[in-house]
């Protein structure tokens, strides 16, 4: 592993200069963006975004969400897809937050070690190590490295992890391999390159930013 890590920073440092620093959307409170992950799963960003401020004007405080009725949740979140699994699962959390910590803030995990704050999100159904990432990177500045669909697949495809390990496993491998202050620019820039350059059915080799860097061995011409 130790030998992945200049492939690592040289992989960074050329998608930073084709790419540029990568700007995230407005950081949301770490609640916000728990609820937000869970919507995100298994849809693109425009659905989640429709479900996410739906839920929001039908329940302006996370409160009324954890105490809504299901059906009036799950009809407000349709747009995310998976409605009849993600309200159900939104409203779990909330509530089991509600019960440990008598009210609906996720701020005291900034004050935490990165590996307690992340087994303390994944008590949960639905907070897989992606969804926890998230939330420590992007809300609460915390260095932790969110392996996406993305992610997983260029990772293993440009040769910065086995082609073997799970995408569970690939976690805890990219924090190792990239350095804490890279996460943040690293994540995005790696989703950009999976979206718009290494595809999965057919990535557009030609055009890749880290093509002389890239250890796949079927690239396209």
């Amino acid at each position: 592993m130790t030998n992945l890590r200049p492939r690592a920073l040289k992989i960074h440092g050329q998608l930073l200069q084709s790419f540029g620093e990568p700007a995230w959307r407005n950081p949301l409170p770490a609640v916000d963006e728990l609820v937000s992950t869970i919507l995100s799963q298994n849809t693109n960003d425009t659905n989640r975004d429709r479900a996410f401020h739906a839920l929001r004007a039908k329940f302006p405080t996370w409160e009324q969400v954890s105490d809504a009725k299901p059906s009036q949740v799950i009809a407000a979140i349709r747009p995310a897809g998976l409605a009849n699994l993600k309200g159900p699962r939104i409203q779990k959390v909330l509530r089991a937050i509600t019960a440990e910590r008598g009210l609906l803030n996720l701020d005291f995990l900034a004050d935490l070690p990165v590996a307690e704050a992340r087994a303390w999100l994944m008590k949960f159904n639905g907070v897989g190590p992606k969804t926890a990432a998230i939330v420590l990177c992007f809300s609460l500045g915390k260095p932790a490295f969110p392996v996406d669909t993305h992610i997983y697949r260029v990772s293993g495809r440009i040769g910065l992890r086995p082609g073997k390990m799970t995408v569970e496993q690939a976690h805890p491998h990219l924090e190792t391999l990239f350095p804490p202050e890279t996460y943040y620019a690293a994540h995005l820039n790696l989703i950009r390159l999976g979206r718009e350059v290494c595809h999965a059915r057919k990535p557009e080799c030609p055009r890749c930013p880290v093509l002389k860097l890239c250890t796949y061995k079927d690239k396209t011409t």
